[in-house]
């Protein structure tokens, strides 16, 4: 029964717990440098807090929409997967829309972690990394946030997350470029030959194959 599951809000301590340690894990791996970079880490921690405000602290979106907009959403905890609330799609596509939406953001983690590995090794020889993840797409970590963000708005939407959800993705292609300015004018040609064989941030279907199958070759040596 509707009655007995969790009600939505009122647990801040759950908040400021989950605030910290996705923050931290976001910083870890991105690990920003200078400012451009700090700007779109705080983009990132905007996107964080206002999430888990709404998850476990006040859903501003339901009130929103309940109050001003007339929708009919119960205050339970289920009900924060909005997709489902909205669409009338009952418990049952609630959970698929949170294992769907899981599925992207821990696809996205997973490719911040592994871009984090390969330049951290690179930058300790001081070379180009063009192997592993990186033969794929050039900027994985950025691909992984995006991924990670678009897979928290299918699980948990709410109004200042899909605000923000663009301005993230025109923050990291803007510094994404410019990184590559950067890079050009330090390996120069052989960047140039990079850039022209491999994709910004998304590879083709072919090639999403391909990363799945070295990866099980690898765990297998």
């Amino acid at each position: 029964m509707e009655s007995s599951q969790p009600t939505l809000g009122g647990t801040w301590i759950i908040t400021i717990i989950m605030v910290i340690v996705v923050s931290w894990i976001v910083f870890k791996y991105l690990v920003p440098g200078n400012f451009k970079e700090w700007r779109n880490f705080g983009l990132i921690q905007a996107f964080i807090i206002a999430l888990y405000a709404e998850m476990y602290g006040f859903p501003l979106t339901i009130y929103l929409l309940t109050s001003f907009l007339g929708f009919d959403i119960p205050w339970l905890h289920v009900k924060g997967h909005l997709w489902a609330s909205l669409l009338g799609g009952g418990d049952g596509m609630a959970m698929v829309e949170m294992l769907v939406g899981y599925t992207f953001v821990f696809l996205g983690l997973s490719l911040i972690v592994r871009g984090w590995q390969q330049i951290y090794e690179a930058r300790k020889e001081d070379r180009l990394v063009t192997h592993s993840i990186y033969r794929y797409i050039r900027h994985p970590q950025y691909t992984g946030i995006y991924l990670a963000i678009f897979g928290q708005l299918i699980h948990w939407p709410t109004i200042p997350t899909l605000v923000l959800f663009p301005v993230i993705v025109v923050a990291y292609y803007t510094l994404a470029r410019k990184e590559e300015k950067v890079m050009i004018e330090r390996f120069g040609d052989e960047y140039r030959a990079y850039v022209k064989k491999v994709p910004m941030f998304f590879p083709g279907r072919e090639k999403i194959m391909d990363i799945f199958k070295k990866d099980k070759e690898e765990n297998t040596v």
